[in-house]
């Protein structure tokens, strides 16, 4: 990890809670043993260099950098094996972040075109008080929200190489780490250099599919040949509540009449989908949306 720090300077950049200096430190206490600094260094990761509607600050890029290299430190897990899991799951976060469809070579323009006073703004905001940072996002211009802007595009960017280093772990030998690499590269794929990979991924992610041994990595995998465009109908019958409804959400099924009719029950018993996992979580990619949401969304899409 130093290496990849020593190539950031992360003293211009900004997570959550203000200027970035800290990542790199705390993210390094997730190879240690030292307890504290574990948990300080898992709870920054999550709540401070994503934002909470699923989207980037501008430590997340290279912050995402660090996962990757994370991920493939053999130190990574060695007390808690489920660790490299949520690495994939951040990547998962990061691509969605990342998935800006017709708007980047948008928002890559109003980049460059104020690329001056982009950085004057963030430099400025780095190196004031939180007072300051609170002002800053009133300050009428419109620049916070374009270095946001630019934080997603620094995502945009990066996912070609966020997506080489996770593919391996679709063949892993451990079950939930390969639901967790599918997710990930369900979300990392959906970038315009992918795809030509998609047709592949979408054969693997359908026999991987097929071998699922558990309901809920079944229905992760689903989700994410789903957002591939794949075909879910086979799923849409599945025994398992919880897999039919994520078949049913996936966006190339809106209108269909079998998948509606899932999602009818859904809204009817919307109880009986959350403890169809028993004491698990949903699948990773409904944990930061409402089933609502999501419903609507793929109406949308």
């Amino acid at each position: 990890m130093d290496d990849r720090t020593d190539d950031v300077d992360w003293s211009g950049l900004f997570h959550a809670t203000g200027p970035a200096t800290d990542t790199p430190r705390l993210l390094a206490a997730l190879l240690g043993d030292d307890a504290r600094g574990f948990v300080d260094g898992y709870s920054h990761l999550w709540s401070a260099t994503l934002r909470r509607e699923g989207k980037a600050w501008p430590a997340t890029a290279p912050t995402a950098l660090l996962v990757a290299e994370l991920l493939d430190n053999p130190l990574l897990g060695l007390d808690d094996p489920t660790l490299p899991d949520a690495m994939l799951a951040y990547l998962y976060e990061v691509g969605v972040a990342a998935d800006l469809g017709d708007r980047a070579a948008e928002i890559r323009a109003q980049v460059t075109d104020r690329a001056p006073e982009l950085r004057a703004w963030t430099a400025e905001y780095v190196s004031t008080d939180a007072d300051g940072r609170a002002r800053m996002w009133r300050d009428g211009t419109g620049l916070g929200e374009l270095v946001l802007d630019q934080a997603a595009l620094a995502c945009f960017d990066l996912v070609p190489a966020l997506l080489r280093r996770t593919l391996p772990y679709l063949a892993s030998e451990r079950d939930r780490r390969r639901a967790c690499a599918a997710a990930a590269v369900g979300s990392l794929a959906r970038h315009p250099a992918a795809s030509a990979q998609r047709p592949e991924l979408l054969n693997q992610l359908t026999s991987m599919a097929r071998a699922a041994d558990s309901s809920h990595d079944l229905a992760t995998m689903v989700i994410a040949i789903g957002q591939f465009g794949g075909d879910t109908r086979p799923w849409l019958t599945d025994p398992h509540v919880g897999v039919r409804v994520c078949a049913a959400l996936a966006p190339n099924l809106a209108g269909d009449d079998a998948a509606n009719q899932v999602l009818m029950e859904l809204e009817r018993s919307p109880q009986a989908f959350g403890k169809s996992f028993g004491d698990m979580a949903p699948p990773l990619q409904l944990q930061s949306k409402s089933y609502q949401d999501l419903r609507t969304g793929r109406r949308t899409n």
